[in-house]
C-alpha cells in the first residue's frame, strides 16, 4: 500500500434474474463500470443496488472493493472467461489495496469522500451463480483473494483514477487476511488468541464478526 493507491473502476448494478440449476435466483453481483463521477451515499453508490439486503448492503458493506492485481490470477483460472472490471461484484476495483496490507478500521480518503475498511468478504452462493460453476466458492476461498468492504463515512464523490489516501489507523489495526483467517480457522494459538482479541477491538468490524469471535473465545473457555 502507498501512495499510488488509486481506483481502476467504480462499478454498479441493479438485481437481475437468472436461472441457476433450473431455480430463478435474484442477483445484485453483476456490476459495470461507470464513467465520471459517482455520488457515494452512506449506504451505496447511486445506481446501485442489492438484492438480499439480509446478507449484502447496509452501512458496514456500503462499499465492495476488490484488487485489479488478482484479475491476472482469475485470468489463469478461468481461462475463456471474459473478465472485465466488476466481475466480482466489486463496487471499486483498486490498485494498491491487497488485503495483507490492509487492515480493519483503516481509513481512506477517495475523491470528496472518506471510508473506513470494516470487513473481509465472505462469498455466498451467489459467486457460483455469476460464473456457472459449481465450485467457484470454495476456489475463491482457497485463493485467499477476497476483497473487503467499507463503510462511508464521510459522503462525495468519487470516479476511477481517484488516488485513495490512507487518513489513519486503527491502534488495534488487524489486517484483513488475519480476519479471514481467524475465521476459517479450526484451532487457534496464542498469537491468534491476541489477534482476536484485538479485533474485538476495532469499532468498525460489525457486531455479527464480533459476536462469532466471542463464541468462539467462549467455546475455548478463554
Amino acid at each position: 500500500m502507498g501512495s499510488a493507491a488509486h481506483l481502476v473502476s467504480v462499478n454498479v448494478g441493479l438485481p437481475r434474474d437468472l436461472i441457476w440449476h433450473g431455480i430463478n435466483v435474484t442477483t445484485g453481483f453483476f456490476k459495470d463500470p461507470v464513467k465520471g463521477r459517482v455520488p457515494l451515499r452512506r449506504l451505496n453508490l447511486a445506481g446501485d443496488r442489492q438484492a438480499d439486503l439480509t446478507v449484502h448492503g447496509g452501512e458496514h458493506k456500503a462499499v465492495y472493493c476488490y484488487p485489479f492485481e488478482h484479475y491476472d490470477y482469475w485470468r489463469q483460472e478461468l481461462p475463456g472467461v471474459d473478465l472485465p472490471m466488476g466481475s466480482f461484484g466489486e463496487n471499486f476495483t483498486t490498485q494498491g489495496l491487497l488485503e495483507p496490507s490492509v487492515h480493519l478500521g483503516d481509513r481512506f480518503s477517495v475523491g470528496s469522500a472518506e471510508v473506513i475498511v470494516t470487513q473481509p468478504r465472505l462469498p455466498c452462493y451467489k459467486l457460483g451463480v455469476r460464473f456457472q460453476l459449481d465450485d467457484m466458492v470454495k476456489r475463491f476461498m482457497a485463493s485467499g483473494r477476497m476483497g473487503f468492504y467499507l463503510a462511508v463515512t464521510r459522503t462525495g464523490e468519487v470516479g476511477a483514477g481517484d488516488e485513495i489516501k490512507i487518513i489513519s489507523r486503527d491502534p488495534n489495526a488487524v489486517p484483513v487476511t488475519e480476519i479471514t483467517r481467524l475465521y476459517v480457522a479450526d484451532r487457534y494459538g496464542d498469537q491468534d488468541l491476541a489477534s482476536l482479541r484485538r479485533a474485538l477491538e476495532v469499532s468498525s468490524l460489525p457486531d455479527s464478526w464480533k459476536d462469532h469471535f466471542r463464541e468462539r473465545l467462549q467455546q475455548m473457555h478463554v
